[in-house]
């Protein structure tokens, strides 16, 4: 079903036209949720720090989760202890939870896992994100909240919103779900604070280019890494995440010889017999996703690929003068709450 369905989103197939009277069901329901916030029918709830959305508007990976690990990074070189919440997609729970070193996948979702297990940040997941960010300000000494995804939950109030946007399939056929992959339309570009184009390497005015720079290939068991993989040896790679054709593309790029390139479904659990036609024989590579789901049974030739998001200097200079501008907002709010309860 998902293979079906990229094909219909993104090679202009035409079962698109099938689906689309469902397309303009999906469009009246969302414009009417949306106008219900817009008018003050329903209300959105703020909270006493900034809230910083990394989200998209369409359906798939386009790499949102390796710009709030920069993000992470860049807020505390600059003095701030930010936290980040999610919805815990695919852990099957419901209720708000902090999110523990060690995290297991099924429990809490395979993005919070990676996030934790790669910065040590304080996280919490959970359906409601209000109660999971109240959560996390209870818990941890946080001063900026990450939401990551979350970007047509406008129940939560935010402060700054960031578009990741992937470079390579864009908006796909331009057609709202289910005929196409867009959650909302091109126009909802317009309002986001800033927009991120994974894969290119130039920027605009409110436009930037991001680039995922691979890193260094690590053992997925946590073994003697004198034994990594280097190109131009031969290896089969495996991906299950939104866009695994970008993960194959860049071990190509490395120099890696691919003779075998396995895809599972994004969110995928795996186990040992899932992956054992992948035979022994060569080295197999995965993305760090894939990793945090396999490291409980890896064998000793399985490694991943850890990648680091780059933006450029002018991303880095807007981006800190609107947390800034959101924390002297904040810190008035919070200020002037305190005045009018006296």
């Amino acid at each position: 079903m998902e293979a079906l369905l990229n094909r219909i989103w993104y090679q202009k197939h035409w079962g698109r036209w099938l689906l689309w009277p469902l397309s303009w069901l999906f469009a009246l329901l969302s414009g009417l949720r949306r106008l219900g916030f817009k008018l003050g029918l329903k209300a959105s709830q703020a909270l006493p720090v900034p809230v910083i959305i990394v989200g998209n508007i369409t359906v798939g990976g386009s790499g949102k989760t390796p710009t709030v690990i920069y993000l992470i990074e860049l807020l505390r070189h600059y003095g701030y202890h930010p936290g980040v919440i999610s919805r815990g997609y695919g852990s099957g729970q419901t209720e708000p939870r902090l999110v523990p070193q060690g995290a297991n996948p099924t429990d809490f979702g395979d993005e919070p896992a990676m996030i934790v297990a790669r910065t040590q940040v304080p996280m919490a997941v959970g359906v409601d994100r209000i109660a999971t960010a109240e959560l996390l300000l209870a818990s941890a000494d946080v001063d900026i909240i990450i939401s990551d995804d979350g970007l047509q939950h406008y129940r939560l109030a935010r402060d700054i919103e960031v578009v990741v946007l992937d470079a390579s399939r864009r908006l796909g056929n331009g057609m709202l779900l289910p005929a196409g992959p867009l959650r909302e339309g091109e126009w909802r570009l317009e309002s986001a604070d800033f927009v991120i184009h994974n894969g290119e390497a130039s920027d605009t005015v409110r436009e930037f280019g991001m680039q995922l720079i691979p890193g260094a290939v690590l053992s997925v068991a946590g073994e003697n890494q004198t034994q990594a993989p280097t190109a131009p040896m031969a290896v089969k790679a495996m991906a299950g995440i939104g866009n695994p054709e970008r993960f194959f593309e860049t071990l190509s790029q490395m120099g890696f010889k691919l003779e075998a390139q396995e895809v599972f479904a994004d969110h995928q659990a795996y186990s040992l017999e899932a992956l054992a036609p992948l035979g022994d024989e060569l080295p197999l590579l995965m993305t760090e996703k894939d990793a945090i789901k396999c490291r409980e049974f890896a064998k000793q030739h399985w490694w991943y690929l850890a990648v680091n998001a780059k933006l450029s200097p002018q991303f880095d200079a807007q981006l800190l003068t609107r947390v800034r501008e959101a924390m002297a907002s904040k810190q008035k709010a919070n200020q002037k709450g305190q005045s009018d309860g006296v």
